[in-house]
């Protein structure tokens, strides 16, 4: 009887044992099926993980592209040099209508009436217009010693912020000199950011076609005729500006590019403006050397550009400007008292001078000057 109910606990036990097999083997396979999508959902991560990595690297090599293009632009801008200078204006477009501002010019050289517009080879500028005043500074290397960036020091920090606003300040590069054109723009693209971002100084360059071949003839420094073209072309230079600056303000200042102007200077010329009665003046001087400091009401420009180039071979610019008084002004049988008289009426000066010449290198070679304001 012991042994029945001994060999029942073994049956009993050997069932539960095998029962107990059976499901420790189910529950291992599904464990091991778990794990293998546990493995092939880690590995599906993975090739995930890593195709965002080389899309994002890929991503990453394009931005750096794209900034590195936009770097580049900068720095192209910075150098501001396309040959020499960057133009942020370019010379006109084929089918763009053309201004007909230096259109006189051809009446006067000849050699410019093959040419199909004239216009300066550089340009940086804001196209700024309607303003009052508009100074004009022409510049030209010389041997050894340049006084530009001292000029425009004086005339841009002596100006209020509304008087810069009603003003632009044009420098004129009247050199065929590849290196000191793209110094000048070098020199005021970095020290006059301000007043190039707000357009109240510009930079123009004149381009070598419009000299006569006359111009373009080397000669020794000692030969007469090297004085004589430089004079000629000086007078030249200074036709250029002003017909570049004429629609753009209602009054032109000549200046040059080695003086420096006084404490108030653009106060005191907009106040004396003001304060003359008559509407009927040729020209005020703010200075009395040479050109220097005379301010034109800009829409007799074209009359003064007109007679300078009818006689820009014979005299230097500061005789003309006499010299169209006379013309214009004098009546035939007049007494030389009375025409004086009514010079001082319309020629009027303003004292004390506004300007103060400080250039010693003329830009003549080889010659020096000590001119000053009494």
């Amino acid at each position: 009887m012991r042994a029945k109910h001994v060999n029942q606990l073994i049956s009993l036990a050997a069932v539960l044992l095998f029962s107990f097999s059976c499901f420790s083997i189910s529950r291992m396979a599904q464990t091991s099926n778990q794990l293998t999508n546990c493995r092939n959902h880690i590995l599906e991560f993975k090739k995930n993980i890593l195709h965002l990595k080389n899309k994002t690297e890929q991503s990453r090599q394009e931005l750096m592209g794209a900034l590195n293009k936009i770097k580049d632009n900068i720095r192209q801008r910075e150098n501001v040099s396309v040959n020499f200078v960057e133009r942020e204006v370019d010379t006109f477009d084929e089918n763009e209508a053309v201004p007909n501002t230096f259109e006189v010019l051809k009446s006067f050289l000849p050699h410019l009436r093959k040419v199909g517009r004239i216009y300066p080879d550089v340009i940086i500028s804001k196209e700024k217009t309607g303003v009052s005043f508009a100074l004009g500074v022409p510049t030209v290397q010389r041997e050894d010693h340049g006084y530009l960036k001292q000029t425009l020091t004086s005339l841009v920090s002596r100006m209020t912020h509304e008087e810069a606003q009603d003003s632009v300040v044009i420098v004129s590069v009247a050199d065929s000199n590849e290196d000191y054109l793209k110094s000048v723009v070098d020199m005021i693209t970095k020290k006059f950011k301000k007043q190039l971002k707000s357009g109240s100084l510009e930079v123009i360059s004149i381009p070598q076609f419009f000299y006569p071949d006359v111009l373009h003839a080397k000669h020794s420094p000692e030969d007469s005729q090297t004085f004589e073209s430089w004079r000629i072309k000086q007078v030249l230079d200074f036709c250029f500006l002003m017909l570049y600056a004429q629609p753009k303000a209602m009054y032109y200042l000549q200046l040059e590019d080695d003086i420096i102007a006084k404490k108030m200077y653009f106060t005191k010329i907009t106040d004396f403006v003001h304060s003359v009665t008559s509407d009927n003046w040729f020209y005020i001087e703010f200075s009395v050397l040479g050109f220097i400091g005379k301010l034109f009401k800009s829409e007799d420009l074209n009359d003064f550009v007109r007679f300078f180039l009818m006689f820009y071979k014979d005299k230097p610019i500061d005789l003309l400007l006499g010299d169209i008084f006379q013309v214009k002004l004098c009546h035939p049988g007049e007494t030389p008292e009375k025409c004086a008289e009514r010079n001082k009426q319309i020629r009027i000066r303003y004292k004390p001078s506004l300007f103060q010449h400080v250039g010693i290198q003329s830009s003549f070679p080889g010659t020096e000057q000590y001119l000053k304001e009494i």
